[in-house]
């Protein structure tokens, strides 16, 4: 393994101590990519990383184990069509030398149901739950090559989104933009994660799905858009108009960049995550637009687009330094337009550092 995945593990087997977690199963899935760089292959066979305070290892169909092997040197426990997995997974168990009569089991919530099921069949009296307090705590917590891939994933957006904006023009399509950003990925080593291009009243779907709607005077533009490289993304949120600026825009605009200001004020190691929420909420909500923001405020960013942790109003989260999070309010008026100001940024100990070099002011076009 390499220093930084020997530390992960080293990490995650020290706060296992911590939380008495006798045994974590990891599915195919980002847990099982950040801690052993391993992508297998995912369908029905049932493949598993167990770890447990002193050992890792993985459940592994065998028509798949020559391929992983490429990529990591923990032990495989193979196991065949003809046989099944249940040989395999009893050695593997017995490896991991964990108490197997009431055993304290942390399962990937992105498992499916019968991987999960078969574990937790083998460990009759296991408790249960989910990752949050173990390895999903320590990859809210970015390290230093984390933060650069996920900066400079930031800067290449920067530039898509210029690019998208630059060729906004009167009877362009929404989808002619995303295209646009889109090549702009492709031609600069990037691949897309998402592109939503949203024109005039489009805007005020918060998830609306880019199509044919053309661009006209007097429209608002919402472009909200990432890229990946090297296995991180990027997702950002820029406002816009064509021609004459769209009644009440200034006014939106303006309340929503007190409340991204307010979101950062008070951003702070410490502090719980739905004070963030509530800072940008009771923004807009003095501002009169408190039931036109309908979404939390962020989610955190990593290996996956969404991730913890989560912004939201009921969120108990106590923020640290290294949490990487979106802070993106919204507010949505229905057959006029939807603006919304989206910021990437990593917590530092003396406040957020926001990862876009854009400036948040609404593009004229």
């Amino acid at each position: 393994m390499s220093n930084i995945l020997t530390k992960r593990m080293t990490n995650l087997q020290a706060l296992m101590a911590e939380t008495k977690t006798d045994l974590i199963a990891i599915g195919p899935s980002s847990h099982m990519q950040w801690l052993a760089d391993l992508s297998p292959h995912g369908d029905e066979r049932p493949v598993m990383l167990l770890v447990s305070q002193t050992y890792a290892g993985f459940l592994m169909p065998a028509l798949n184990v020559d391929s992983a092997r490429q990529h990591t040197d923990l032990p495989f426990f193979p196991w065949s069509d003809a046989d099944g997995p249940d040989v395999a997974l009893k050695a593997l168990l017995d490896a991991t030398n964990i108490d197997r009569d009431a055993p304290s089991v942390v399962l990937d919530e992105t498992m499916r149901a019968d991987f999960a099921l078969l574990l937790l069949d083998a460990l009759p009296g296991a408790s249960r739950r989910f990752t949050n307090d173990t390895i999903g705590h320590l990859r809210a917590l970015k390290d230093d090559a984390e933060y650069k891939a996920l900066k400079a994933c930031a800067l290449l957006n920067d530039r898509a989104m210029e690019t998208g904006f630059a060729a906004l023009k009167p009877g362009v399509t929404e989808i002619e933009i995303a295209n646009v950003i889109v090549e702009f990925y492709k031609a600069n080593g990037a691949v897309q994660e998402f592109t939503s291009v949203c024109f005039g009243g489009n805007g005020a779907f918060p998830h609306h799905h880019t199509g044919t709607t053309k661009l006209k005077a007097g429209d608002a533009v919402l472009i909200d858009t990432g890229c990946r490289i090297g296995g991180y993304p990027s997702d950002m949120t820029r406002v816009g108009y064509c021609g004459t600026e769209p009644e009440n825009f200034a006014e939106v605009h303006a309340v929503l960049e007190a409340a991204v200001g307010a979101a950062l004020e008070a951003a702070r190691p410490g502090v719980k995550a739905k004070q963030v929420d509530k800072a940008a909420r009771d923004v807009i909500t003095k501002a009169g637009y408190g039931d036109k923001f309908v979404h939390r405020t962020g989610h955190g960013l990593g290996i996956d687009i969404h991730e913890p942790p989560y912004i939201t109003a009921s969120a108990e989260t106590v923020l640290e330094p290294g949490m990487v999070f979106s802070i993106e309010p919204g507010i949505y008026l229905a057959g006029q337009f939807g603006l919304r100001l989206e910021e990437i940024v990593i917590l530092r100990e003396d406040g957020p550092e926001i990862f876009s070099e854009l400036p948040r002011t609404a593009i004229a076009v």
